[in-house]
């Protein structure tokens, strides 16, 4: 994903239940705060996540997320983590 200078990236992942399953995500991260700093972040109750970046500088970040199970009780949830991720090249 392309990016200038100054541009601020928001990401936004939606937490969900399934069949007593609860998805959640964690507080977007980036790989470079020098070149892709976040400004603000956070988790909600239903499992969502949001984060707000901003490129500082010149170069490429990449931003990633994992959604884990929660299971209610009496339920199990699979092995299984899900990562999102996105690459973010900036001038």
């Amino acid at each position: 994903m392309p990016a200038s200078l100054g541009d601020d990236i928001e990401v936004r992942l939606t937490g969900y239940r399934e069949d007593g399953l609860r998805y959640t995500w964690s507080t977007p991260q980036s790989s470079n705060t020098e070149v892709l700093r976040r400004t603000a972040g956070g988790t909600a109750p239903n499992g969502s996540a949001s984060a707000v970046f901003r490129q500082e500088q010149a170069g490429s970040a990449t931003i990633t997320a994992q959604r884990h199970c929660r299971p209610d009780p009496g339920h199990a949830c699979p092995l299984v983590v899900s990562s999102w991720r996105v690459k973010v090249t900036g001038k």
